[in-house]
């Protein structure tokens, strides 16, 4: 089973990149569309800003293949801005489009609260989830952001508490995203990257 990792210059794609490989996962980076064809499933890292994600994916012609992929249900998992991009338009690049998987758009999280939302936070579980199968409840996971997606039509499986509630985790068949780092994570986080290499190795089948 080969897994892609989109490579568009962020930062925590090596981190990623060797968290899988200690689950013993066969990773390949993705900077074109071409690279993505082989695929059994599909890694979308992200750190940095809204609009310089989507116009770095836009140059290496990679929005329309991410888009027909994500809609033929290869298993796809986007990961802090990962998975901000699976949302139609961010307050923090307003001039711009993400990939509009859901339609609604992402928010700043509220200066009231201490920003940027970075640590460890407790991530209440809101319904039946494949990546949360044997991570117990209130689970600590580790943030880095000031934006968050509040609402994704009941796709939400999990969420946080930070100056307000957001999406922590969504799920919708086999697309998959969460807002903190798996990766830096601990036990927990690798417990997640597992359940979803499980979730493609099913997929794949």
């Amino acid at each position: 089973m080969k897994i892609a990792l989109v490579e568009y210059g962020a930062g925590n794609l090596p981190s990623v990149e060797r968290a899988l490989a200690r689950l013993g996962a066969d990773t390949a980076r993705a900077p074109s569309p071409e690279a993505l064809s082989g695929a059994d499933a599909i890694i979308l890292p992200g750190v940095g800003h809204f609009g310089a994600l989507m116009r770095q994916l836009d140059s290496q012609r990679m929005i329309s293949p991410l888009q027909e992929r994500i809609a033929n249900g290869t298993p796809f998992l986007g990961i802090c801005l990962g998975l901000q991009a699976l949302f139609a338009a961010s307050d923090e690049a307003p001039e711009g489009a993400g990939l509009a998987v859901f339609p609604s758009r992402v928010a700043a999280l509220p200066a009231t609260a201490k920003l940027p939302h970075m640590g460890w936070n407790q991530v209440q579980h809101a319904g039946a989830s494949r990546l949360l199968e044997g991570i117990p409840e209130s689970e600590f996971f580790y943030f880095a952001h000031s934006f968050a997606a509040m609402d994704a039509g009941g796709a939400s499986i999990a969420t946080c508490d930070h100056g307000a509630r957001f999406i922590a985790l969504l799920e919708r068949g086999n697309l998959c995203g969460v807002q903190f780092h798996p990766e830096k994570s601990g036990s927990a986080g690798a417990k997640l990257l597992s359940n979803f290499l499980r979730l493609a190795s099913e997929a794949a089948r």
